[in-house]
């Protein structure tokens, strides 16, 4: 009975030996994560410090760009197209070329307006000489049409009479594709631009102003008087 009494106290003085040794682990651990939790809060502390010391001078840094960009905005207003500097002797050269194109296109135009000045003169010329021949021509025709208004009747189919006539027509036809044209008067109303009245006669068959005889036919070329016609007008 004794031997077994000293066997119990024996365990159970283990048992709370054994006891005690876990108490103690069991302290030492949480005393260990204790002091973890108290490193990992002071490591996020000085995070939290070097953040806000990272966050001052990033705010810092951002001020100062924006002064030296403000500094070196009159800089960047000299620069040229695309951020690039502008070169002093390109400005000038491209002045130069503006120029010169400039007076180029000003003498091309003033050399247009000669071209078309000048052919406007070469047609007044050439029509000056035209009407200059045309005069010249007109009392030829007069002759031809008196001499036809002479012929007898009997003397019509003459060989002469006919060659005469042919060569009347070739001569006005000549003159009909050189765009002369004879001035229509006989029964028209007078007009000073196209007709010469001569005399004047009363006559209560025709209306006032109205050309009662051709005596002597004029021509227009190109639409302009070669020579008036003159007429005999009715009051």
């Amino acid at each position: 009975m004794a031997k077994e009494k000293t066997s119990a106290e024996k365990a159970n003085k283990e048992a709370e030996e054994k006891k005690s040794e876990e108490t103690k682990a069991n302290e030492a651990t949480n005393e260990e994560t204790k002091n973890t939790e108290t490193k990992a809060e002071k490591v996020n502390s000085k995070e939290s410090a070097a953040d806000g010391k990272n966050k001052a001078s990033e705010e810092a840094a951002s001020e100062e760009k924006a002064s030296d960009e403000k500094e070196d905005a009159p800089k960047k207003e000299k620069k040229g197209l695309f951020g690039k500097k502008s070169d002093p002797e390109k400005d000038k050269l491209k002045e130069q070329v503006d120029e010169l194109n400039d007076k180029l296109i000003r003498q091309m135009a003033e050399f247009d307006n000669f071209r078309k000045r000048t052919e406007k003169e070469k047609d007044q010329m050439f029509e000056t000489g035209a009407k200059s021949v045309i005069e010249k021509i007109l009392p030829v025709i007069d002759n031809f049409e008196r001499g036809f208004q002479s012929v007898e009747k009997e003397d019509e189919e003459d060989s002469f009479t006919q060659g005469m006539r042919m060569v009347y027509k070739q001569l006005m036809d000549e003159l009909d594709k050189m765009d002369v044209k004879p001035i229509e008067a006989t029964g028209k109303e007078f007009d000073p631009n196209l007709h010469n009245a001569v005399m004047h006669i009363d006559d209560e068959s025709l209306g006032e102003n109205i050309v009662a005889e051709e005596l002597q036919k004029g021509y227009t070329y190109r639409g302009s008087v070669v020579r008036h016609s003159m007429v005999k007008v009715a009051n």
